[in-house]
């Protein structure tokens, strides 16, 4: 059977060596001492280890029922769910005003990571709450908020986001849910949205469905679309339920992964549904909710990366096969574990050096987020949002592909159910694919974050990275050379092609577009080097001090070296793609395919 256990060292190194949150002016970091931060991370470590993780491939094998209108969770769940809500987990760095926590996003992504792994398809309810709560905080009504807010905090009621629809994706514009204005100030919402996450359930007695539509005569495509809260049960104004809503479950989907999570079709047939800040503005509070969707998506991507190598790292090391070409390491035994080969190590490192580089990666991105929304700093908003692209799509990517390479450790073991693997692995397909395929966010990376603001936020990253470089030069010889020189040298690259979209995309945008998924992952691919620098930095200031956790910093070094060495130059691979331009890629009619 599969296990896992929450990375706690790691994170903690993270957030105090490397991101030195103690330090940190954001406000609600200095509560964050020590020994306060411990015990947050070491419980949340238990939940995940013995409540979550437990009920994962529980949740796999049985999936979601669908029984008279009805859909039922695996056995377990709801007894794990209460134990989160309990805890106050679901709202830990919600408003106290609410009945939050009030604790930053840093420590809810830190967590979110545990919870994550341990059980993929349970987090994702509270997690879609959280970021319906998101929505209706940053744009609902104070009615709104007081209505909703304390009972999605605490998660006796969940919520949802209700996007697609049968016949449109990614392109809003050609939406069919229809919102008409009644006497009383609600609308009736009529239409049908699939692939809802966690669109119903027995967890919670109440689900808020955020949903999309369009109100007649509004204007075309999505500058037409509003944002409605519409509730499964109607709200009293004293706060009690009353009456069933006019929605319902169509199905539930049967997936490739997540069976734990019920993906719903669900149908509005005249339901009442209240309008969340203006008509035709709803883009614009939806994608609060998406935006931190897509961050949560990245997370899932490193969750199940590291779920994967956990369990790979201990079969390496227990599996017999052959023997170690240097001389034999267990000369006890029939063969030698399969960890001695130089292939197994290989595939292994990859796994390692991703795991813990994005780890840093996507905390640092929650500590911008912090910036942006506890401090006045006005470029941290910028410089997020230049990265989510980055984090949902590279992480993701480079996530799965990291489940398959910890399948291929177990041989054909990794193709049989009952190891497990073949679980992370279609898990983590759909984190590709949901909040925005990932060609989308590469086509967002480049066709919109990165020219925005005449391109601020790309100078203001190229500054965070020089300014860096520069600063940390003359350290120390090995430093300089295993770190600092490959750093700059894909810093270089990543310029190069900002400048070649500069030159070529303005007159044809289709040599931008073509190159777009090369540069979301050449930009991937810098971030966790500028993390790598980030984390060799402080382990060699902890073996210089004499830490008394010598091991552990000597580790993150040489797997630091092995990812600059053997993965930050794939930055010249994607940028020799990027300056091939349209012409290859567009050359074929469609008819010749």
């Amino acid at each position: 059977m599969p296990s896992y256990s929450a990375p706690i060292d790691d994170i903690k190194f993270v957030l105090q060596d490397v991101l030195e949150i103690h330090d940190s002016p954001i406000p609600g970091y200095s509560e964050l001492d020590e020994e306060y931060l411990n015990a947050i991370l070491e419980e949340a470590s238990k939940i995940s280890n013995e409540v979550l993780a437990p009920l994962n491939s529980i949740g796999d094998e049985h999936g979601c029922t669908f029984e008279n209108g009805i859909v039922y969770t695996p056995p377990g769940f709801k007894d794990a769910f209460n134990q989160l809500r309990d805890g106050g987990w679901t709202g830990i760095d919600c408003d106290v005003n609410f009945g939050g926590q009030g604790l930053p996003y840093l420590v809810s992504i830190a967590v979110g990571e545990m919870f994550a792994s341990a059980n993929m398809a349970l987090g994702m309810y509270h997690g879609l709450t959280h970021g319906a709560y998101s929505a209706i905080y940053s744009h609902g009504s104070d009615e709104q908020k007081k209505k909703y807010l304390p009972n999605l905090v605490n998660c006796k009621w969940t919520g949802t986001m209700n996007l697609t629809e049968p016949h449109c994706g990614t392109d809003l514009g050609l939406m069919r849910t229809k919102a008409i204005r009644r006497s009383d100030g609600t609308f009736q919402i009529s239409g049908q949205k699939i692939f809802i996450s966690a669109g119903d359930h027995d967890l919670a007695e109440n689900i808020i469905h955020l949903v999309l539509a369009k109100i007649p005569n509004g204007p075309a495509g999505v500058k037409g679309i509003s944002l409605f809260i519409v509730p499964k049960f109607l709200v009293n104004d004293d706060g009690s339920l009353g009456a069933r809503n006019q929605v319902s479950v169509g199905k539930i989907e049967k997936k490739m992964g997540i069976h734990g999570n019920a993906t719903c079709v669900m149908n509005y047939d005249g339901a009442t549904g209240y309008l969340v800040g203006e008509e035709h503005k709803g883009m614009r509070a939806m994608f609060t909710m998406m935006n931190e969707a897509r961050l949560g998506v990245g997370l899932q991507g490193l969750s199940q990366a590291e779920l994967a190598y956990q369990n790979a790292l201990a079969y390496a090391k227990d599996r017999l096969q052959g023997r170690d070409v240097t001389g034999s390491k267990n000369p006890n035994g029939l063969a030698d574990p399969i960890i001695v080969h130089p292939d197994i190590r290989r595939n292994l490192m990859d796994q390692k050096c991703f795991s813990e580089g994005s780890r840093a990666f996507i905390l640092w991105g929650a500590n911008i987020i912090d910036k942006a929304t506890r401090t006045s700093d006005i470029n941290a908003d910028g410089l997020i949002g230049l990265l989510t692209p980055v984090i949902k799509g590279f992480l993701t990517d480079k996530g799965f592909d990291m489940t398959i390479q910890a399948q291929q450790i177990y041989g054909g073991h990794g193709y049989i159910e009952e190891w497990g693997m073949s679980q992370f692995a279609r898990d983590a397909r759909i984190a590709m694919i949901y909040e925005g395929a990932n060609g989308i966010q590469a086509l967002d990376l480049v066709g919109r974050k990165l020219p925005q603001d005449q391109g601020k936020n790309m100078i203001a990253f190229f500054t965070i990275l020089k300014t860096y470089i520069k600063e940390n030069q003359k350290k120390s010889e090995e430093f300089d050379n295993i770190f600092l020189e490959p750093m700059k040298s894909a810093t270089a690259d990543l310029e190069g092609a900002v400048l070649y979209f500069m030159d070529k995309g303005i007159k044809n945008p289709n040599d931008a577009l073509s190159g777009s998924y090369d540069f979301m992952h050449l930009f991937g691919y810098v971030c966790l080097g500028f993390m790598w620098c980030k984390m060799a930095e402080a382990s060699f200031e902890a073996t210089t001090s004499g830490s008394h956790n010598n091991d552990f910093h000597q580790s993150k070094i040489s797997t630091g070296q092995y990812f600059m060495e053997r993965q930050l130059p794939f930055t010249k691979l994607h940028l020799a793609r990027i300056r091939t331009g349209s012409n290859v890629v567009m050359k074929l009619k469609p008819e010749n395919f």
